[in-house]
């Protein structure tokens, strides 16, 4: 089912229930948010705290945090899962082509044909171009199809019933600051509410005569539920968050930890976005630092092709401290497999010829060897001789007396040192 056709599922009276149906489990969270907004101003501040100057810092910090936590919140769950755009969708005939494909082979072609002009780098496991059947599209690097969504999700994490939505690429960052200010919402309440908490339990007599705590004794119950519930909270969160804290800086998604991508050149490989963790931490929170902890959508790029550990387009390799360096770089879009084969091939009319060390060419005017493709390299250097032979190293003797009489004088000393006479033998 693509993304039309979902649409028009949520309009039918069946798909109108079930989206109802997967909003309990947010209606129980607002639920909880709004009881405990009651517990901690009506009952903790105002009814419970003499102090109005300590009452008003406690209910300003609370306010500030509350309002980040629905601001996230609220941004993670209306945030699209976004939609594939069309160039990545496969015409119908060549639909019904590939679903009647002779063998494998065939439509691993059919697949490789048509996303030959797109960014795409991931493969399946037998090398094919990802493709979802269900929503006929080539899948994008990071893409998966949600089961719950009923249609592919660009860089998604998981589903999440929480927020009923996808966390992916357009609100991966909202749901990393809902963690984290529900988290400090949490600590916060339990922090400011432990004095009394504790004060219930000691049953000081001084202690239950001020305010609501001693009338029908509802107060002190709500004191501490809030603290029991925002304990319970946290210690979740503080997982939770640590751990896609971790996601973060490795660029990784929920998924990908689970089962590594697996990329055309290179295979499966983890580490395969890793920019260093810096680099991985703009890609999501953006490069402004003034927005990181807002809940605005700042992230990189258009969350259908991303840079890679090998990419050379940030000017060099990132190490997994943020450096780079600008020695062999490989960029997965522009390499074929077939690419390091290229060096390897011998050319038929390859000629011998000599190198000195200080950079000049000798003179022309020795004998032409054979075709037998041997290169003889002198340097200006102490050392001995090097013979390598890709077919039979006992050659290299042979091949040494039949080029002896025209390195001779090649192999004076140069500069007051001897030379170095390698031999190489191409296949």
């Amino acid at each position: 089912m693509g993304n039309d056709d979902y649409r028009r599922h949520r309009k039918t009276p069946c798909g109108c229930c079930m989206s109802v149906f997967k909003f309990i489990p947010v209606l129980f969270i607002f639920a909880v948010i709004g009881w405990s907004y009651y517990a901690y101003v009506v009952e903790l501040c105002v009814l419970n705290t003499e102090n109005r100057i300590a009452m008003i810092f406690m209910l300003l910090f609370y306010h500030i945090t509350l309002v980040l936590f629905l601001w996230s919140y609220w941004k993670t769950i209306l945030t699209s899962v976004g939609r594939v755009p069309d160039q990545w969708r496969i015409p119908d005939e060549e639909v019904n082509r590939l679903f009647h494909a002779d063998n494998p082979e065939a439509q691993k072609r059919i697949l490789n044909n048509f996303a030959r002009n797109l960014p795409v780098t991931n493969r399946t496991m037998n090398g094919s171009v990802r493709f979802c059947e269900k929503c006929k599209i080539i899948k994008p690097d990071r893409a998966h199809h949600c089961s719950v969504c009923s249609c592919c999700v660009l860089k998604m994490d998981h589903h999440c019933p929480w927020v009923n939505n996808c966390v992916n690429f357009y609100n991966y960052k909202f749901f990393v600051l809902f963690l984290g200010y529900a988290l400090i919402y949490c600590l916060y309440v339990a922090f400011t509410s432990l004095h009394d908490f504790i004060q219930f339990w000691k049953n000081d007599n001084d202690y239950l005569e001020q305010g609501q705590l001693n009338g029908t004794g509802m107060g002190r119950f709500h004191i501490l539920f809030l603290f029991f519930i925002s304990i319970m909270f946290a210690i979740s969160l503080v997982s939770l968050f640590g751990y896609h804290i971790y996601l973060v800086l490795v660029n990784r998604t929920t998924l990908e930890a689970f089962r590594a991508p697996i990329f055309r050149v290179g295979g499966p490989d983890k580490n395969g976005y890793n920019l260093g963790r810096y680099a991985n931490f703009c890609e999501v929170f953006g490069d402004d630092w003034k927005l990181w902890f807002l809940p605005i959508f700042t992230s990189r790029g258009d969350g259908m092709s991303y840079p890679t550990s090998t990419d050379q387009s940030g000017g060099g390799r990132y190490n997994a401290m943020g450096d780079t360096n600008t020695n062999s770089i490989t960029n997965r879009l522009d390499v074929q497999p077939t690419d390091k084969l290229i060096d390897a091939i011998a050319l038929n009319n390859h000629q011998p010829h000599l190198e000195l060390a200080d950079g000049q060419m000798p003179s022309n005017n020795h004998a032409a060897l054979p075709p037998s493709q041997v290169i003889v390299n002198i340097e200006n250097q102490l050392g001995a001789i090097t013979v390598s032979n890709a077919n039979n190293t006992h050659n290299a003797e042979v091949a040494n007396d039949q080029i002896g009489d025209q390195t001779q004088s090649a192999g004076k000393q140069i500069n007051g040192g001897p030379a170095i006479l390698t031999l190489e033998k191409i296949v």
